[in-house]
């Protein structure tokens, strides 16, 4: 009896531990399957509108950057001619003068009296002259009469020479004192725009004193100095587009002259772009002397060819490839690159092959992405 009650005791307890078996198996069954679920929902990869690009066919530039300051091509100093006392100033800052045009006007006073002064010394050396030629004259008549000697008459003759030559010195006087008065009138010599005004009525100045600046603001350069190693980029008359500081929009402008030598103390020659400002005589044009620029140079380009951003193009081992979205799968190609470039400002890279027109690419860095993984375009949201 107690070895019968032994085995159903045994018995009893195999069928516990395999109950508890299929219940620990079916619980990691269960486990498994929620595990491989949650699995294959991570695996599916996020992606918003902006993360992608699409390869698209068109015309890439190569530019090269430049930034300098604009200044007037034509542009003068004005300065007194003369020493003196100034009487009138007749313009200021910003005023829009014409070729020709009195600025300035000086004290005459002296200069007239220099002029009168001159004016006297030729009427009495013109008198002188008319007493020499009488004299020469009647010598003349006295000597074919024998009446006198060669020797007289000569002297008469010279007499005369001189007189003459005086009269010549007291004209180039009488000139010189009219120019002289002429030069207390200072007069624009450009059209353009009074930028500076350095004098005041009543002030005493010497020759050759700085009074005004004058501006021609309807033609202005871009002074940039460009990298020797890429100075054979360069061509007289290329087109240029420049980005000037408070203008809106591009202004086009065209290299017009090339420096022939470097910069002493730098490895850069200076190239000049001429740029032309509407209305500029008169100070409504847009630009002015002075503003900072920078100037994008197309130095090559190409047409109708593919191109994606260069954010999208990854590299390893010195290789080049891109992610590309397939029916909605990520996959990894490898590229073949061309020309590096731009278009609209953003920087984009030539592709020679590996991509057809229209393919998605993933242009953002997300570092390594695992190629095979389904994909989902999302409009809101993190990315996985």
């Amino acid at each position: 009896m107690l070895k019968r009650r032994g085995i159903w005791v045994i018995v009893a307890i195999v069928v516990v531990i395999a109950l508890v078996l299929v219940k620990k198996k079916t619980t990691d069954l269960s486990a498994s399957a929620k595990g491989l679920a949650v699995t294959a929902a991570l695996q599916v990869l996020e992606f918003l509108p902006g993360d992608l690009a699409t390869v698209t066919s068109g015309e890439v530039q190569k530019t090269l950057s430049l930034s300098g300051a604009l200044r007037a091509v034509n542009q003068a100093t004005v300065k007194a001619k003369l020493a003196g006392d100034v009487h009138e100033v007749l313009v200021r800052e910003g005023e829009a003068v014409q070729l020709g045009q009195v600025l300035v006007k000086m004290d005459t006073a002296d200069y007239e009296a220099r002029l009168a002064q001159a004016r006297g010394s030729l009427a009495a050396a013109q008198a002188q002259l008319d007493i020499a030629k009488q004299a020469r004259d009647n010598n003349k008549t006295l000597l074919d009469k024998t009446f006198i000697s060669k020797n007289a008459y000569d002297n008469s003759s010279n007499q005369f020479a001189i007189a003459a030559a005086n009269v010549d010195s007291a004209k180039g006087a009488v000139e010189v004192a009219q120019k002289a008065l002429a030069d207390t009138v200072i007069r624009a010599p450009i059209a353009g725009l009074i930028s500076s005004r350095t004098v005041q009525p009543g002030e005493k100045v010497s020759a050759d004193n700085r009074l005004l600046d004058v501006v021609d603001l309807r033609m202005l350069e871009m002074e940039a100095p460009v990298p020797t190693q890429d100075i054979a980029k360069i061509k007289l008359g290329q087109s240029v587009q420049l980005k000037i500081e408070g203008v809106t929009g591009l202004v086009v402008g065209k290299v017009s002259r090339i420096n022939p030598a470097t910069t002493t103390g730098s490895r850069s020659i200076m190239s000049y772009i001429q740029v032309a400002n509407a209305d500029g005589t008169q100070g409504n044009g847009q630009l002015r002397a002075g503003m900072f620029g920078e100037a994008l140079l197309v130095v090559e380009k190409k047409s109708d060819v593919l191109n994606i951003p260069q954010s999208a193009v990854r590299y390893e081992a010195g290789l080049s490839f891109v992610y590309v979205i397939e029916d909605n799968v990520l996959q990894q190609k490898p590229l073949s690159l061309g020309m590096q470039g731009e278009v609209n400002g953003v920087a984009v890279v030539e592709i020679l092959n590996g991509l057809v027109k229209d393919s998605k690419v993933v242009k953002v860095n997300l570092g390594s992405l695992r190629s095979g993984l389904p994909v989902k375009i999302v409009q809101s949201g993190p990315k996985v």
